[in-house]
Parts: C-alpha cells; structure tokens; sequence
C-alpha cells in the first residue's frame, strides 16, 4: 500500500501519514478524556475521525483536489464497531456536531442519519494499518436523559477536536506547540498567601472583617469536595479574593487542573483579569471574552488550517472569562466554540455576579451546573452579595444536588457591611437631574442607555468628567477606571455616568451615587459603589433611586424594575437577606417559570435524538450576536497590522480584544454602508476603516441601549 498521508507542510518539505496523525491524536484525546474518566472513548474517537483520509480521493485533494467529505467515514465505522455515540462527534469535527436525523432522511441532509447514507470513496486501506481496541458495553443509566447524554457527547468532541488541533499544529510547526509551561497549582496558592499577607493583622473593623471572610474560604476550600456551593458576599467585602482563596485552596486539596473566573460585564473581567495576573504572573492567566471563529466544513488547506488553529482552548492554570463566553460554548456545536470545554472538568468555576444569568436560559444553564458538578469533578461557586436563589430552580429541575454555602455569619456579615442609606427620587427632566450632578463635586450616576449616558457626559463639566459605556474599547476603559481611582482617591472633582458596566465588580468609592430605576440586584450592586470603604457616615452616603418623568425603562428593565417596586412596598428593609430572596422569587414568578427554558432547550433533548445544530442556534443571548470591530488606535494600530499581514494567533486575539467593541448586526450593517469598517476573511474579522466614528472619552458612535451581558 502506497504511504496514506493527512497533512504536508506549507512548504511542502514536510509529510504527515494518516497512522501518525490518527495515533498521535488518540493519545491527546485519552490524555484529555481521562479527567472526567472517559480515556477509552476518547482514545477511540482519536483513532476513528480522520480514517476517511485513507481514501485516493482525500490523496488527490492533497494535491489541490476537490475536497472531500472524510469525517462521515469515521462515523460510519464508529457505529459499525459499536460505538455509535462516538459518531456524532467525528462527523462534525471540522464543521459542527449535525442533529443526529431520523430513519426518513436522505442522504441530501446534513443530520447524521443522512450522512451515514451517503456513498463514500474507498477508504478500506485503514484496516492495514489501524487496529482498534475492544469496547465495553455503554452504560446508558449514567446517562438517564437526553441532556446528560449530549453533555457527554460534547464533552468528548471538545477532547477531539483539541486533540486533533494541537496534532496538527504540531505537525505544522514542526516542533511540539509551547502549551502547558505553566506554573502548578501549589505555587500559584503560595503566590496567593503573599498577596495576601500585608493584610495581616487588619488594622481596621472593615479590614478585620474582611479577613474574616478570606479566612472562613480557605477553611471552607481545605474540606471541599465537588458540588456546588455558594458565597454570599456583602459588596465591598472582599468577596473576588475569597472566591480565589477558596478555589485555589480547593483546587490544591483534589489536585485539580485550573480555576475559572467567568462573571457578565468586561469591566469585571479587566479588572479582575489585571489583578490576578499581578498575583500570579501574565504567563499564568488567559483572559478570554470574544474572538474571530473560523468555520470549514472538510479537507481545509495549510493556510485554513492555521486560521482555525487559532481557538481558545482554555489551557491555562487561571482563566477569566464571561458568562457568555461560557455558557453558549456549553451548548454549541461548533469546533472553535467547544474545544476548550474538556478543561472545564476537574476544575473549580466561579460564577460572580450569579444573579446575572440570563432568565430566558435560567434552567438549561443551571442544569449545565449541576452536570458540571455530578459527572465531570466540577467545583461550581455561586458568587455575588444577592443570591438568586438558585435552590429553588434545581427543586424544579428535580436536581438532587445540595447547594452548601462557604461563607458562615452571612446575615451579620450583611449587617457590618451596611454603608449607605437609599432614597428614591423623581425627576422632571435629565436636565435637572444633570444639574444635580454638577453640584456634587465627586458622583457616580448609572444610567439603562448609552445615548443617555452620553448626553448627561456632555453637558457636565469637562474637568473630572468620564462616559464608562461598552462603546469604549477596553484599553480605553481600564485606563479611564484608573484615573477615576486616582482622581477619588486625591479629592479631584470627579463626575461620571456610566452604564450598568461598573455596577458590579469595579472597585471605585464614591460618596453619592445616583442609580436610574432598575431590579433590585442592580440597586444593591450600584450601591457598593458608595462608601465602599466605610469612611463616611451613613447617613451622608445616598444612593439616589431615581426616574425621569416622561421616561420607561428599556425592556430588558421592565420586569427587574416593576420586581423592585413590588418589594419596596412589601418589605422595609429592601437591603436584608430576606428582601433580596424575595425579590428574585417575585421576578421568577412575574417572569414565568416556562419562560425560564424560553428556546425549550431541555425538552429539545428528552422530545428529539439529539438536535445539537438546532440547539446550539437556540443558545443565542442576544450580546452574543455581536461582531467585534477592532479599532486601530494606540497599540491597537501595530495589532491590526499584523492581521493585514495574515497573522492568525490565539496570542494575537487575545491583545485584540483590548481594541475591540463589539456591534450588533444592524450596527455592522450601518458600518459598512457607510465605508466605516473594512473586512477581512470575508467577512469574518472587521476593523475600523473611519477614524473619526471613534473618540476616546465616547468610543465607537453608534446609538443603540446597553443591556446585562457582554461577550
């Protein structure tokens, strides 16, 4: 038999045979499986999914042929040697996991039941070569429904396709990829101790109390075990550290792999992102948010290659991410979106800002927790200062997983932290309301819409005056959030009007905040932006509830805003423990429980056989829909230059996503009309091509209402 190759070099001085190719990315996929107790399937999908290229048709696409469907070959023989789960996944490891189909459809569809109809070029010449080992019988009662089933499904696929990427990376490197030099987790937790370490002993009842809480996580971190948990942290209580010290010390305790950061604005994530690489070294954390998606369907070229290659595979021993970012790639179906999934096992997950989560998504993205927790060695903690009761969604989901709280104390630990008295306020025009602001020297106002916030910006005055809003690239946006810090810290007058963005996370003191109606959630959160550190009196700390008259909320806020007002009239203390788990049971209620599985994703899996595409369109959160559009300026100038010159880097997309707002499709639209953005791939990167529709105290000009979440 003449040498079967899957690969030749870019340069063509270089082959890779097919043997090599399947064997090298068994032993990954093995490797990567092994975490959630999976190496046999994961050995086997290695072995089976390129066997198509054994074919003299794949030879010739080689040469520059047709191209050539190779994968439906793998499948084929995945069912035929009794693993038929493993199918899906090698069908769809260059374009997607398909719906699996029914018995009616041709071999035209794109569901596996068709492909596996299709008539395939000979590819027998795998048998010389490729043995496969013997398979156990699949144990279907660890896999009870169709959700659990297809969690597994993914799972794997996740481990093949990063296997097969770093394989074929490797190859095309010539050199083994530089992955995995990364510091272990014991260092990293010592690392942690030193950073920690000038708070003690807290000179201050703040700071001791603080201490309090870092102390109860360690303890809590050196028994833990996974499942899921929750820390309830008052705002201003030191709760992202403690979220750290308890999953590094747990991490450390069950020898896991990594911990994962994912909370729902980017203003969090650069923050946090900053923080932890000061603590525990650049090399040693991956801040992911959005990035460019290369999608093909069979036989890519070298150069195809290299622009896929590119994904994210979440490697790294500390990652920061967004909830977007995270829950959508739980429910995807394409490569570039599922391969990092497999590093989510034997890991311990923060959630901050819990109380975020999309209610459209609220049961499957809580089911995806719990399956996390029960199959695959997840630590899930549940991170905010308003709990969204959570319990009673896993009652209704009739998952039997105890949520445990790390933190004790929690009700007086609320109590200490008690810094700011709210009021309500109406006001009859935004002039008055930016008149207001002008009078006070130092005040944080929140507002629902970007183009007010932009308007009140502009007739402040100009000293001291800052416009936070997703329209500023984050570069921008971390170098503004320090200057404010600066400015506060000095006594500098300092007005800003910000969107949601820094309600949650941003660690800025200000003595008067003003917040536009919203849910309760976000009223709490927007008032730890008021004397964070307990250095002014109470009663001196106003946080300003307010509307405008002739104003509504934007739709999105109807619901969390008509929430609010039903508590405010029910309860006394709208800030007590009592209030908040009110308040969330009442929005529910109000929301509708069938709305809370709006794309009906879990019933998808229990009525269908496995529909992934057709998930993973459902799996939409409106943010997601949003196209990045890099902005040349400052390094980001340098940055897209390198994308000109076909430069393709997971390293490259991560430095620019600091360059980056992302725009809705009709916003892109707008943009291109207008010969404001050029594009790149075809359509799958854009950069600024107008200098002028970006300013650095506004950002990019578009019009458009900001909403909860941002990839």
């Amino acid at each position: 038999m003449a040498k079967k190759l899957a690969h030749i070099s870019e340069d063509h001085s270089r082959e890779q045979t097919v043997y090599e190719h399947l064997t090298g990315t068994a032993e990954l996929a093995k490797q990567f499986a092994a975490a959630f107790g999976a190496e046999e399937d994961g050995y086997l999908l290695g072995l089976l999914h390129d066997i198509g290229k054994y074919s003299d048709a794949f030879q010739h696409r080689l040469d520059g042929g047709v191209r050539v469907d190779h994968s439906t070959a793998g499948a084929k023989e995945a069912c035929a040697h009794g693993v038929g789960y493993l199918a899906l996944a090698i069908a769809g490891h260059h374009g997607g996991i398909p719906n699996f189909g029914s018995r009616a459809d041709t071999k035209n569809d794109a569901t596996l039941s068709g492909r596996l109809k299709r008539d395939l070029e000979p590819y027998d010449d795998w048998k010389t070569e490729v043995t496969l080992p013997p398979v156990k019988p699949f144990n279907m009662r660890e896999f009870n429904t169709g959700f659990r089933l297809s969690f597994y499904i993914r799972m794997l696929f996740s481990c093949l396709v990063d296997a097969d990427f770093i394989d074929t990376e490797t190859f095309m490197d010539g050199a083994l990829a530089p992955r995995g030099n990364y510091d272990a987790l014991p260092a990293l937790l010592d690392r942690l101790e030193t950073y920690i370490a000038p708070w003690y002993p807290p000179k201050t009842e703040l700071n001791r109390k603080r201490c309090a809480i870092l102390d109860a996580c360690k303890a809590s971190g050196s028994t833990a075990a996974p499942g899921v948990y929750t820390l309830t942290v008052p705002t201003g209580g030191g709760k992202t550290t403690a979220a750290m010290a308890f999953a590094l010390t747990a991490a450390v305790r069950n020898c896991m792999s990594r911990v994962i950061y994912a909370a729902p604005y980017t203003s969090i994530i650069d923050q946090n992102a900053d923080t932890f690489e000061k603590i525990f070294g650049t090399e040693n954390v991956i801040e992911h948010h959005s990035s460019a998606e290369y999608l093909f369907s069979e036989s890519p070229n070298p150069a195809e290659y290299r622009k896929m290659l590119a994904a994210e595979n979440w490697d790294a021993p500390v990652i920061a991410t967004t909830t977007v970012q995270l829950f959508e790639s739980l429910f995807a179906s394409k490569p570039a979106r599922c391969r990092k999934l497999h590093n989510l096992a034997n890991s311990v997950l923060i959630l901050d800002e819990v109380q975020t989560l999309p209610m459209p998504y609220l049961k499957p993205f809580t089911a995806a927790l719990a399956e996390l927790a029960r199959k695959y060695g997840v630590i899930v903690v549940l991170c905010t200062a308003t709990q969204p009761a959570l319990d009673g969604v896993f009652a209704d989901l009739k998952i039997d997983l105890p949520i445990k709280e790390i933190c004790p104390n929690v009700p007086e630990n609320f109590e200490t932290f008690r810094r700011t008295k709210i009021t309500q306020h109406t006001f009859d025009s935004t002039e008055s309301l930016t008149a207001e602001l002008i009078a006070l020297p130092q005040v944080l106002c929140i507002v629902n819409r970007i183009a007010d916030a932009q308007k009140i910006y502009q007739a402040l005055p100009e000293d001291g005056a800052y416009c936070l809003t997703t329209h500023l690239c984050p570069a921008h946006r971390k170098a503004r959030i320090k200057e404010i810090r600066e400015r506060l810290k000095i006594g500098l007058p300092c007005r800003v009007v910000s969107t949601s963005l820094i309600e949650a996370g941003v660690d800025v003191d200000f003595p008067r905040v003003y917040r536009e109606e919203a849910g309760l959630d976000s009223v709490l959160q927007a008032a730890g932006r008021c004397n964070r550190e307990g250095k002014r009196p109470l009663d001196e700390s106003l946080v300003t509830v307010f509307t405008v008259q002739n104003t509504t909320p934007p739709p999105y806020m109807r619901q969390p805003a008509a929430a609010m007002k039903n508590i405010s009239k029910r309860m006394e203390d709208i800030t007590s423990l009592a209030a908040i788990r009110a308040y969330f049971e009442f929005y529910r209620d109000l929301y509708g429980k069938e709305d809370l599985d709006r794309e009906k994703i879990l019933l998808a899996f229990e009525n269908e056989m496995l529909p992934f595409a057709s998930v993973a369109e459902k799996v939409r959160v409106i943010e997601s829909c949003t196209t990045p559009v890099y902005i040349p300026i400052d390094q980001g100038e340098a940055l897209v230059e390198r994308l000109y010159h076909g430069e393709r880097s997971r390293t490259l997309f991560r430095k620019l996503g600091q360059y980056s707002v992302n725009v809705y499709p009709q916003q892109l639209a707008a943009l291109r009309e207008a010969g404001a953005v050029q594009s790149i791939d075809g359509g799958a990167l854009y950069v600024l091509a107008d200098p002028r529709r970006y300013d650095s105290a506004l950002g990019l000009t578009l019009d458009q209402t900001e909403t909860a979440l941002f990839i």
